[in-house]
């Protein structure tokens, strides 16, 4: 029996190693779908991501490609618009036979795509910062979540500068449920909510808004604007003069508005970020070098650029290891637990029952010149909250979005 059990072990040794080989190589290229908006209202902030794959995908195809696989990328503009995010991502997956898909700038796009990723079992990355809740096998996200950004930002921001809050969000599914984030963790942190506003997506006018906000005489402004439209906002209050501490999850590390607007309109910001181009150690300063080489006009590279790249990264290891681009295959990696890589923010690694990622998480205040300082940084924050409210992938897929009132107290753990 021994001698029969060491041949069968060696057998499968022996066939393994031959369809790894196989796999190896099989010239075929990996053919990986970018989704992302090269023109339209959030082009500013997504054209990084665009860079950061292809970044990515020149360095990987330059070692030997994913298992002596080459990557080739099938890339569409999505135009800040909805209906073609679900045109392309049909044509990716049923006709351009994609292995796997990176989509997706705003949580409205991502919403109008994933029933059809889930509907042609297909797997797609999602490689921004959101509002967090996505439980769904067939998504993999690299973007950080309001237990990473809001569970540190709102409790530093009311100790800091006091505990009457008041919260201007996007009027969709990420500014309304970040929103409520916001207005959950003030609560569980014995603060009030001096006010709420959702703006819809467009808008360009404030000054309504900032009379509200100069009459309701809050410690801080929780900013959650998105798109060039919104950003608005910053100079016409500046120019009203309402000088608060602003605290945000998504401004300057998606558009670089201490970039774009004239100093002082962003001072006294506080951001949390898991990577802006300022972050100041080696692997950062590698990673902006080279990138400012291959993309010399870039104005500014993001966290989302940052995200972008590490994907491309971890999906090599997740084929590589499974030996195979079959999802399932993918999964059970995944669900391994040590999915992890070195990258410019640091230490990062795919928690197996969520799919989402780990991150470091830098307070990012923005100065009176506009310049950037960070003030405090948090190591690995983990993506624990899906687990909270039951997510796990490793058993089931739901195929669902969560949201805090889904467990309260999970949204100020």
């Amino acid at each position: 029996m021994q001698i029969r059990a060491s041949g069968a072990l060696a057998a499968l040794a022996t066939l393994f190693a031959l369809s790894t080989a196989a796999f190896a190589q099989d010239g075929e290229p990996i053919k990986l779908g970018v989704l992302e908006d090269q023109s339209g209202d959030f082009a500013l902030a997504t054209i990084g991501k665009v860079h950061g794959i292809e970044l990515a995908t020149e360095e990987i195809n330059a070692e030997g490609g994913i298992a002596g696989r080459p990557i080739q990328l099938v890339t569409y503009d999505t135009q800040s618009d909805n209906r073609r995010y679900q045109e392309f991502m049909r044509r990716v997956l049923q006709r351009d036979k994609v292995d796997v898909v990176f989509a997706g700038f705003s949580s409205a796009s991502r919403e109008a795509y994933r029933p059809i990723v889930d509907q042609f079992k297909g797997l797609a990355f999602y490689n921004n910062q959101y509002e967090g809740g996505v439980c769904d096998a067939n998504m993999i996200v690299t973007g950080a979540v309001p237990e990473q950004q809001f569970s540190t930002l709102i409790p530093y921001m009311m100790e800091k500068f006091g505990k009457n809050v008041y919260t201007i969000a996007a009027d969709y599914n990420f500014g309304q449920i970040s929103a409520e984030w916001v207005r959950d963790i003030v609560k569980e942190n014995g603060g009030t909510m001096a006010g709420e506003e959702f703006i819809p997506l467009g808008v360009s006018q404030f000054s309504q808004t900032i009379q509200n906000i100069q009459k309701a005489k809050p410690d801080f402004l929780v900013t959650l604007l998105v798109g060039t439209a919104q950003a608005s906002y910053y100079e016409q209050a500046a120019s009203a003069n309402v000088d608060l501490p602003m605290a945000s999850s998504v401004n300057v590390g998606q558009g670089y508005e201490h970039k774009r607007f004239t100093p002082p309109s962003l001072a006294n910001m506080y951001v949390t970020t898991n990577w802006i181009e300022e972050v100041d150690n080696p692997a950062s300063k590698a990673f902006v070098e080279k990138w400012h080489k291959k993309f010399p006009d870039e104005p500014y590279i993001n966290q989302e650029a940052e995200n972008s790249y590490i994907a491309v990264y971890l999906y090599k290891q997740m084929v590589e290891r499974a030996g195979s681009t079959d999802h399932d295959a993918i999964r059970k990696v995944i669900a391994e637990g040590d999915v992890c890589m070195d990258a410019p923010e640091g230490h990062v690694c795919i928690d197996p029952k969520s799919q989402h990622m780990s991150h470091t998480i830098y307070l990012a205040k923005v100065n009176e010149d506009h310049s950037i300082s960070f003030p405090k940084v948090w190591d690995d924050i983990k993506p624990y909250w899906l687990g909270d409210v039951g997510c796990d992938l490793t058993k089931e897929n739901p195929e669902a979005q969560y949201t805090p009132s889904d467990n309260p107290k999970a949204a100020s753990k």
